[in-house]
């Protein structure tokens, strides 16, 4: 029998869709568009799918069908939902699927504003290295790890658990549907202003994901977040921080290329760690991961080191995209006021001594709300100059910001900002006016007009060794 994906493009959908490939299922799927890295990605797993919905192409044996949120899968536009529906197949979206398919393991979930994919990602490589075979989901491509869902053998399941709701008909964030045994919160702060006006309405699906814990569930939080030690009084938390606080916490930190720390836990106990991510908020996330470990008690020391030595992150999360230029290239993760600000600041960090050169594509509903236009009051400080593409137009409002209104917002603080229609002008702009001195920073949670893709060569080619 076979589980259909209806929408099966999504990063959620091919992570739970490689799960079930990993087990042994049978998969299938469609969507009205399906490109690379996700096409390739499924033509590797060796899962069928098809461009478009065409009742006639789904297969006769669907046992369950897993429906995606894309606006256009209602049972009035979508003749293949409306084919499943005739049939009597059951309708799950991911994470109802996900929740029921993981029923009854051992599960640990990853939540918060921001760090649980590479938190998540670096709790699977941990348990690997240490000789685990765990299952997992994550949001996001790992580094280290051939898929972004694998079923595993071992009790163990680590997800990623996402605040965002199901869909347009389901407004229950997506981390409800899960039951884990084991939370850890990576950071709470207000975003996805397009379905949580408030940080009230933000912080209420947390507050209802930690009053579901069991009373002995082990509840793991980011100490600097004010909301966190709300949300959590009365119950048992282990608090961590990049910062001494009461719980786990990092000490001795020696920025480099191999930056180096101690990690110290509530007995005093120090761990020496070494990492090659860049920036302090992944030193946070390390620190995060191995408290929840050590509590639980799932590695040695030793396991723990080998995995955080040999972990180098997440797709587009602070990822060098260059190899041997002169003027190193990386793509970070933009898709909210913290999230590009932690990667600038990792990226001056490291890169003191060089101008650093942001491609900045605003590409989330927050970043073209004019209600955010003071976050770019700030958000490049430190940055020597920004490339501004425009603003999409999908699910666009009438008071969306334009680019020209942004730019001026960035020129206002003081940034300096040029304006650029696509890609092309990109490519153009930096090769007249880079001096093999600087570093560059892609940054958007969009595709950036392919220029992940296009930029390195043009690098490699100019400022060759």
């Amino acid at each position: 029998m076979t589980t259909y994906f209806l929408g099966i493009a999504g990063a959620g959908m091919s992570a739970l869709a490689s799960i079930l490939v990993s087990e042994g299922c049978a998969v299938a799927g469609s969507d009205d568009g399906v490109f690379p890295p996700v096409s390739t990605y499924l033509d590797a797993l060796g899962v069928p799918y098809h461009v478009g919905f065409d009742p006639a192409l789904i297969p006769p044996d669907v046992e369950t069908a897993v429906i995606g949120s894309s606006a256009k899968l209602s049972l009035a536009d979508n003749l293949e939902l409306a084919e499943l529906a005739r049939r009597g197949v059951p309708l799950l979206s991911f994470p109802e699927f996900l929740g029921r398919h993981t029923a009854g393991r051992d599960t640990v979930c990853v939540a918060g504003s921001f760090g649980k994919s590479s938190v998540t990602a670096l709790l699977a490589v941990i348990l690997s290295e240490a000789g685990g075979d765990p299952g997992y989901f994550i949001g996001a491509v790992p580094l280290d790890l051939p898929l972004t869902g694998r079923g595993g053998t071992d009790s163990v399941f680590v997800m990623e658990g996402d605040e965002y709701i199901v869909g347009g008909e389901d407004h229950r964030s997506k981390f409800l549907l899960y039951d884990p045994g084991s939370l850890l919160i990576t950071s709470l702060i207000h975003d996805h202003v397009n379905v949580f006006p408030t940080m009230a309405d933000y912080e209420a699906p947390f507050a209802e994901l930690i009053a579901g814990l069991d009373p002995g569930a082990l509840l793991v939080c980011a100490h600097p977040f004010e909301a966190l030690h709300r949300l959590t009084a009365g119950r048992r938390v282990v608090w961590y921080g990049r910062e001494a606080c009461p719980g786990y916490f990092a000490r001795n930190v020696v920025i480099g290329e191999i930056t180096r720390f101690d990690l110290v836990t509530p007995a005093g106990t120090r761990i020496p760690l070494e990492t090659e991510l860049l920036g302090l908020h992944n030193i946070e996330n390390i620190v995060g991961a191995a408290a929840l470990l050590l509590e639980r008690g799932d590695v040695t020391i030793e396991g723990l080191q080998r995995g955080v030595r040999r972990f180098r992150g997440v797709a587009r999360r602070l990822d060098k995209k260059t190899t041997a230029a002169t003027v190193p290239a990386y793509e970070g993760f933009g898709s909210s006021y913290e999230k590009a600000r932690s990667a600038i600041e990792a990226i001056l960090l490291h890169f003191s001594h060089r101008p650093c050169v942001v491609v900045f594509e605003p590409h989330t509903f927050s970043w073209r709300d004019p209600a955010a236009l003071p976050w770019y009051d700030t958000v490049f400080e430190g940055v020597a100059r920004v490339l501004l593409l425009p603003p999409p137009t999908h699910g666009a409002g009438q008071t969306q910001s334009t680019q020209d209104q942004i730019a001026a917002r960035i020129a206002a603080a003081g940034v300096s900002v040029t304006t650029v229609a696509g890609a092309p002008a990109v490519l153009e702009n930096l090769a007249a006016t880079l001096t093999g001195e600087e570093v560059v920073l892609l940054l958007s949670s969009g595709p950036l007009d392919g220029l992940p893709v296009s930029l390195p060569p043009l690098l490699e080619t100019s400022f060759a060794p």
